[in-house]
């Protein structure tokens, strides 16, 4: 159940579940629940205790948890599919009443998770699930928390803008997410401070400018006073006026403006310049960092979350640095020096054209932390539509060879929906807050005029000084007001940093190492030292001990699930392993930079990927610098040559997005070629002739045969017959090591490598009499 699926439960009636359960469901849970008894929210545990897929349903009530086991949807025994259940389903049903020290906790790794309830005890129950259940589980532990610190369970609150979760009025992050105290607005946009340190030169003089073009801004106001007290007035009253002082005041005024606007525009060139290019740095330092960060980190994040993070949130800031920070720090600076002039002027009347202010500062402190929240819960709900986005566009041909077309508008239509939700609560809020400032400075105004005709009236002021005193108080609160509008850009921005910032933050779980030993050309010598690696709880690799020499091909065997690709993706130091090392040429792979290891490292993948661009930089990712002489060589090695010079750009051809105008052996054989011109000592091999026909599988092998020689090569593959040139082949079998040796020698062994071979033996038998009987017919 995603987050934008579930929904807070007030009563039995309003439960809505998934289609396929929800009567079933319905019938089985009312007949448990105790009269007074309402539902809050529920979560799918999708895991078996042996980490089967299976339906599984946890509730929280008011009363406490109540539960169904997780079981597999084929077990038809009856009472156990949740999708049927009996009458007797009820002895599957276990509930936990709320007491004191009962705490349900989530436990999130590398794409899998568990709820825990726990109490002082120890553990009571735990519910395992995949990484798409992390934002229910996420849902359900905070409003497990809400009820037991006697918050509001049906105030849903915010959603948490990290995991998707709710959070409490208030916060930024959710509890889960961010168990400290939740920073505020001003602390968040802070930290973008280390971009502009740079160009801290450029800042102040900007601020300088900013300082010089609103003291000009404030001449023409002073200037109004003589023209009124000594020319004006006195002419009006018949009273001697000396009228060749308007052309020296009036262009006085005119000079004062020009000089005002020149500084302005000089101010406004060079911060704009400046926010610019924090935006720039802040986006490449959140990209530099994206590509620094694990394979465990992408596991749990949407593609699509991330591309709005980099690309929305970064111009969100952008924008605000680069106008509203401007016009900010010029209406902070203008309200500083009219409030310095205004207390120069006469502080009796300054104090009184500053009352509105403390109500105005009390108003933006309750409202800043909602609107925060609000625009929290705006990005959030837009990533998730960018998700849909991300899911459908690359993945179109499955859209429409199933004609499900209409099923994924409106699933778009649905998180699009949730932003005009999001986007209508801070309007609503908005729509409130903005009027109330006006009217506020409207009223101080009003009292300002008052007063000011009570001061005339005293002989305490002149007209002149009223008259500058409200048109400094009129751009004081307009300025006032201008602040308050910037507020919710300044809140939509703070919700932004903290999204970015999540990512700066983040560590990658395989790190650079701190004493550094510069790998150079290695000979290819793989020592994997019994070694121990988990997905979260789950064990996949065990006590693995293996040794493979340099030129030596590895062929890696077993069925599915058995951590064949798991093993390869510790030699590639994609990820750490938990006990034990892997060396190579001696030195175990942790003490390499990460970026120098890897470059000694060839991998052809079962599905391989192409960016958009031509033919030829796909064959040069990896060696930028190549010559076309060099790519052709390449090319040909694997096989390729030949079908590029028949596309109609030849090596300039493009390919389209993920190579989408080639057929998957002309992928495979660029692949190929790309892996060929970094002329590693270490290949991998992953499935690579695993989906595709036998013709281009035979083009594709000899293309490989080309690729091992001379090299280190640990291939993977499900067909034996294309592991028979292997100079030994591993057995794996639930993450351990069972049967070593090369083809000859397992088959003696009459144990899984046998059986596996006996498998295909009929498996291409089968195929071979369909196909003749195919040509018969």
């Amino acid at each position: 159940m995603s987050d934008s699926e579930r929904q807070t439960m007030t009563s039995l009636g309003t439960l809505e579940l998934p289609h396929q359960w929800s009567e079933a469901w319905q019938a089985a849970v009312k007949p448990l629940l105790r009269s007074d008894e309402k539902i809050v929210s529920w979560f799918e545990p999708n895991l078996t205790e042996h980490l089967r897929f299976g339906r599984g349903l946890v509730i929280l009530t008011n009363h406490g948890i109540l539960a169904h086991e997780v079981v597999d949807p084929q077990d038809e025994v009856s009472g156990k599919n949740p999708a049927t259940p009996s009458k007797n389903m009820a002895a599957s049903w276990k509930r936990w009443d709320f007491y004191d020290g009962l705490e349900l906790r989530k436990i999130d790794r590398a794409g899998l998770g568990s709820l825990e309830l726990i109490d002082r005890t120890g553990l009571v129950s735990s519910w395992r699930y995949t990484a798409s259940q992390i934002n229910g589980a996420a849902t359900l532990v905070t409003d497990f928390r809400r009820l037991g610190s006697g918050t509001d369970a049906e105030n849903t609150g915010s959603v948490c803008p990290s995991c998707g979760g709710p959070m409490l009025e208030g916060q930024v992050l959710c509890s889960n997410c961010s168990p400290t105290a939740v920073p505020d607005t001003t602390r968040s946009l802070l930290r973008l401070v280390r971009f502009a340190k740079p160009r801290v030169w450029m800042i102040l003089l900007g601020f300088a400018l900013t300082v010089l073009s609103t003291s000009a801004a404030m001449i023409p106001p002073l200037l109004t006073k003589p023209l009124m007290d000594d020319v004006l007035i006195p002419y009006q009253n018949e009273k001697p006026a000396d009228f060749g002082l308007v052309p020296w005041l009036l262009g006085g005024m005119v000079l004062a403006a020009l000089l005002s606007w020149a500084l302005g525009w000089a101010k406004t060139y060079v911060l704009s310049s400046v926010s610019e290019r924090v935006s720039a740095d802040l986006r490449n330092a959140t990209y530099d960092h994206l590509q620094k960060l694990s394979l465990e980190f992408f596991g749990g994040k949407r593609t699509g979350d991330l591309i709005s993070r980099v690309s929305n949130d970064t111009q969100r800031i952008c924008d605000f640095l680069s106008i509203h920070a401007v016009d900010f720090a010029t209406d902070l600076i203008m309200i500083l020096i009219t409030a310095v002039l205004l207390f120069w002027l006469d502080p009796k009347m300054a104090l009184v054209g500053l009352l509105p202010f403390p109500f105005i500062a009390w108003i933006v402190a309750r409202v800043q932390a909602r609107m925060r929240a609000g625009f929290a819960r705006g990005s959030s709900a837009w990533a998730e539509m960018v998700n849909v986005l991300a899911d459908t566009i690359p993945g179109i041909r499955v859209v429409k060879a199933f004609a499900q077309e209409h099923r994924e508008v409106a699933r778009f239509q649905q998180r699009n929906d949730h932003v005009l939700q999001a986007n209508d609560r801070v309007n609503r809020l908005w729509a409130a807050f903005s009027p109330i400032i006006t009217f506020l400075t409207d009223i101080g105004l009003l009292v300002i005029y008052g007063f000011g005709a009570y001061q005339i009236y005293r002989k305490g002021i002149t007209v002149g000084d009223l008259s500058v005193f409200i048109m400094w108080v009129s751009r004081l609160y307009l300025r006032l007001d201008d602040m308050s509008r910037l507020l919710a850009n300044a809140q939509r921005t703070a919700a932004a940093t903290h999204r970015i910032f999540e990512i700066l933050d983040r560590v990658p779980s395989v790190a650079e190492p701190t004493r550094t030993v510069h790998p150079g050309r290695l000979q290819g010598r793989i020592e994997i030292r019994k070694i121990t690696f988990s997905y979260g709880s789950r064990q996949v690799i065990h006590d693995v001990v293996l040794t493979i020499e340099p030129g030596e091909m590895i062929g890696l065997v077993g069925p599915s699930g058995a951590g064949k690709s798991t093993l390869v993706n510790l030699v590639c130091r994609f990820y750490d392993v938990a006990n034990g090392a892997i060396a190579v040429d001696g030195t175990d792979i942790r003490n390499f930079p990460i970026s120098e290891y890897r470059s000694n490292i060839g991998i052809v993948l079962q599905e391989p990927f192409l960016f958009f661009g031509s033919i030829a930089e796909n064959i040069a990712y990896g060696r930028p610098e190549a010559t076309r002489e060099q790519i052709i060589a390449a090319a040909r090695a694997a096989k390729a040559h030949d079908f590029i010079l028949k596309l109609t750009d030849g090596y300039d051809s493009l390919v389209g997005e993920r190579g989408q105008s080639l057929s998957g052996g002309e992928r495979q054989r660029i692949s190929i070629a790309r892996a060929l011109l970094t002329d590693p000592r270490i290949l991998i091999l992953d499935e690579a002739t695993s989906a595709v026909d036998t013709e281009t599988e035979r083009e594709i092998q000899e293309a490989l045969d080309v690729l091992v020689q001379g090299r280190t090569t640990i291939a993977i593959a499900h067909r034996i017959s294309t592991l028979r040139k292997a100079n030994r082949i591993v057995v794996l079998e639930r993450g351990r090591v069972t049967e070593i040796g090369n083809h000859e020698q397992l088959l003696a062994l009459e144990g899984t490598y046998f059986r596996l071979n006996q498998a295909q033996k009929q498996m291409n038998a089968g195929d071979t009499i369909d196909a003749l009987e195919t040509e018969d017919s």
